[in-house]
């Protein structure tokens, strides 16, 4: 078989979800994963091979690498969450912990949970794509706009890698030798940890190089893991595999993923390119801005849907779709506008937005948010990031800690505040519980000296729930878990006060005409109340737009 028939690519989840949006710390750099993987080999009775414990991990984290215990764990859930998992098997994690009443409960229950250690390795070594070099924090990757020059040399020189396809094939194919001696048995690498001539990957090493690439055979719809195609028997002789070792040569297996090696057609760049536009937004009269909004979910599989949408601005944009359902989904450049996307999402990037509302369906993965300013964001979500944002709100249910990363300032976290009629069963499919519940408890994540001022629990007197004005069907009628007990309290005493105005107002028995001017009176209150509080713009946009220009359904 001729090998021009295969096609190798790097997959983008890992980067979407897996590569953590902050420099990662200075002991993942290949020299210390050479010894983990060396040491892990070592202790294969002790749950560190092929399996790594948790257990095992925080001795070798805090241990060996002197990393703070949140921070190993913080790094060995990402890998787990990214695991296949059934919804079930995650909403049954929530219940047992839950269910723990001290933190040893938690730490137990913790100690049984293993992942694929050479996948885990190669986890820990794609984090260095966020890794800081010292000529784009010198240059910079963009002029440096007012807002930026305050920031540390850490801003943004990385945030687009995670989505940026061509980031992701450059980081494998400039580092695809280390990837692989770092999966090699040490009795294959020299002294100083290198590979030779006659080194030979084992099989379970390219299973786990699958974990980052996959790919296809002659243009077909099928998409096979990279070990089911270096195995296939017409391609032994170029994926350099023999049938008596059960071993590959490593640098004809090298050679191999090189020539075959190629752009991801489930990628951002292919999306934009030749995805499906969709007509999801209308042209704001007055404006230049055109609204984009791409899919590639008629084409892609389903663990690789993407959709990607820019430049929304001033309106309302609200959808439930199967185009959304368990998409990878970019926001970026929105301004002024609210953004309800109602179906159960994979992960959600939020990017360089302003003034805005999103009310999101429940988010299995990610949802990370940067460069965004004064932007409110409503979700259920299994994590939240958050870099570089200013004024930012976050009404949320989330089982992990919310993670602050560098060059954020005012953050506010409030608890998640709202439902629609299909919440509950959009958040059993992606397997999200009320609880556990960490919407008030962020982790902060930096190398700047981030103090907790950076961000405050919203206070009580300032909350109100928030309402989804539209008709669906579904059985979510409360807001899931119910609100802590001093929101519920701060609504109560607003609900008493409304009582007494109203008994108040009775009670003044107004002649009709008096009834009519003070009608007037409130009615220019609320008015103008809507027009400073910027609520007037809302509800003007949940207006439908003129027939020509309705939203299409999608």
């Amino acid at each position: 078989m001729d090998q021009s028939g295969v096609l190798l690519w790097v997959k983008a989840e890992p980067f979407i979800v897996g590569a953590l949006q902050v420099p990662p710390p200075s002991k993942f750099s290949l020299h210390y994963l050479r010894k983990i993987s060396t040491y892990v080999r070592t202790r294969a009775t002790e749950g560190a091979y092929p399996r790594l414990y948790w257990s095992t991990w925080r001795h070798i984290a805090c241990g060996k690498l002197q990393l703070a215990k949140d921070l190993a764990w913080l790094y060995f859930e990402i890998f787990d969450s990214l695991a296949v998992k059934t919804p079930e098997e995650r909403l049954e994690w929530s219940e047992i912990l839950s269910n723990c009443m001290s933190e040893d409960e938690v730490e137990k229950q913790r100690n049984q949970l293993s992942v694929n250690t050479l996948q885990f390795l190669l986890f820990l070594y794609i984090q260095q794509l966020n890794k800081v070099s010292l000529r784009t924090s010198l240059i910079g990757e963009e002029w440096p706009s007012p807002r930026n020059r305050s920031q540390s040399p850490e801003k943004s020189s990385c945030h687009n890698k995670n989505w940026n396809d061509y980031s992701h094939q450059a980081f494998v194919c400039d580092h695809l030798s280390d990837l692989l001696e770092l999966l090699l048995d040490p009795e294959q690498l020299t002294a100083s940890f290198h590979s030779t001539h006659s080194s030979l990957v084992s099989r379970e090493a390219v299973v786990a190089l699958s974990f980052l690439i996959e790919g296809t055979v002659s243009r077909a719809r099928k998409i096979y893991p990279l070990h089911e195609l270096a195995l296939w028997q017409p391609l032994h002789a170029e994926s350099g595999f023999s049938r008596i070792s059960k071993t590959f040569s490593f640098y004809k297996l090298e050679a191999w993923l090189r020539a075959c090696l190629t752009g991801n057609p489930f990628g951002t760049s292919a999306c934009l390119k030749s995805g499906k536009k969709l007509a999801w937004a209308h042209q704001v009269e007055g404006t230049t801005k055109r609204a984009k909004i791409a899919c590639n979910t008629h084409v892609a599989p389903k663990m690789h849907r993407m959709v990607v949408m820019s430049q929304v601005y001033k309106q309302t944009l609200a959808k439930s779709s199967d185009t959304l359902v368990g998409a990878h989904v970019k926001i970026h450049r929105c301004n002024e506008s609210f953004i309800y996307l109602l179906s159960p999402l994979r992960s959600v990037t939020i990017e360089k937005c302003r003034n805005s509302t999103f009310i999101l369906g429940p988010v299995q993965t990610a949802l990370h948010l940067h460069s965004c300013d004064n932007v409110k964001v409503i979700a259920v979500c299994h994590r939240l990031s958050i870099s570089s944002t200013a004024g930012c709100i976050f009404h949320i249910l989330t089982p992990t800690r919310p993670l602050i990363l560098s060059g954020n300032q005012a953050v506010t976290f409030a608890p998640f505040h709202t439902h629609y009629p299909m919440l509950e069963d959009h958040m059993a499919r992606t397997g999200l519980a009320t609880v556990p519940n960490y919407w008030d408890n962020p982790m902060i994540v930096c190398r700047e000296n981030c103090n907790t001022s950076v961000f405050q629990l919203l206070p009580p007197c300032e909350f109100y729930v928030f309402i989804i004005p539209f008709e669906m069907e579904g059985d979510t009628t409360e807001i899931p878990g119910g609100l802590p007990s001093a929101y519920q309290k701060a609504l109560g005493q607003r609900e008493q006060k409304i009582q007494i105005w109203q008994k108040t107002v009775k009670e003044a028995r107004l002649t009709k005409d008096q009834r009519k001017q003070f009608q007037v009176l409130v009615e220019n209150k609320f008015y103008e109340w809507l027009i400073n509080t910027g609520h007037r713009q809302q509800l003007d946009s949940l207006v439908p737009p003129a027939a020509g220009s309705k939203q299409a359904a999608g």
